[in-house]
């Protein structure tokens, strides 16, 4: 079960995949499920589908 950060249906099979290859490649189920709701939620920001991410997006683009 994805944490309540991870919407929608492909984030949340990104997030079943990189928990499952993390725990194969031998980390503990702890480490292996933080290190893809980092993930998922990394590529969330860059993707513009968090509250924070758009109000930075937004700032970094006046600047330019």
């Amino acid at each position: 079960m994805p944490p309540r950060g991870v919407k929608g249906a492909k984030n949340k099979r990104m997030y079943e995949h990189i928990k499952e290859s993390e725990s194969k490649s031998g980390r503990s189920a702890k480490t292996a499920k933080r290190i893809a709701a980092a993930t998922v939620n990394k590529r969330r920001a860059k993707k513009g589908q968090t509250k924070s991410s758009r109000k930075r997006s937004s700032s970094s683009s006046k600047k330019k």
